[in-house]
């Protein structure tokens, strides 16, 4: 089963976790208290983050300059938690799509998402999406996110992320553990080594 298909409105699961995201939004709850409702665990201390953006050669060139736009919308910078480019959310998930086993699918779908959205931002504003002022970048995600393919994109990016923000480093996002330290999370011992990743261990 693709991330699309386990992340789907049809999940009571999910749709649990994308009320919470909405609230969220709307400012009525914490980034944290919604990451507690989407499985993640959480904590009372905020720690000021200023970490080094994803790096730039992965977002230089489309489709990750829209990708990443698109994670910062959803998960933005603020002065006591990290954002999505804080994580290195793109990179990550350049990352994962890169691996043998990623689906085909999935990998066609998150890829044409980009090209979807810059469409609809020049036919709306004339620019493409990452050169827009957030308030229309806004704008375009609500736009979108009423179709099903878009909410359904949407919500693979969002996963994505969180798993940047959530996992071992050594995958290329959670830098310095910011994730983990700002959710105050014990990931345990040991993590796992460069040579001992999940990648690594099922081409053995």
């Amino acid at each position: 089963m693709s991330r699309r298909q386990r992340t789907g409105r049809t999940d009571p699961g999910w749709r649990d976790f994308a009320r919470a995201f909405t609230t969220w939004q709307q400012g009525r709850i914490s980034r944290r208290t919604f990451l507690k409702a989407g499985g993640a665990a959480g904590a009372s201390l905020l720690l000021p983050f200023r970490l080094a953006a994803t790096p730039a050669a992965t977002l230089s060139t489309e489709p990750w300059l829209t990708i990443a736009a698109v994670q910062e919308r959803l998960f933005p910078s603020e002065p006591d938690s990290p954002g999505a480019a804080d994580v290195h959310a793109a990179a990550y998930l350049e990352r994962m799509m890169n691996l043998p086993r990623f689906p085909v699918a999935e990998k066609d779908f998150i890829l044409q998402g980009p090209v979807w959205l810059n469409e609809l931002a020049q036919q709306r504003f004339t620019r493409t999406f990452p050169h827009l002022q957030p308030a229309r970048q806004e704008q375009l995600l609500q736009q979108i996110a009423r179709s099903n393919a878009g909410e359904n994109w949407l919500s693979v990016l969002l996963a994505y992320l969180f798993e940047a923000l959530l996992s071992a480093p050594v995958y290329g996002g959670n830098p310095e553990q910011a994730g983990w330290r700002w959710l105050q999370h014990d990931p345990g011992f040991p993590l796992p080594a460069p040579h001992n990743t999940f990648d690594i261990l099922v081409k053995k």
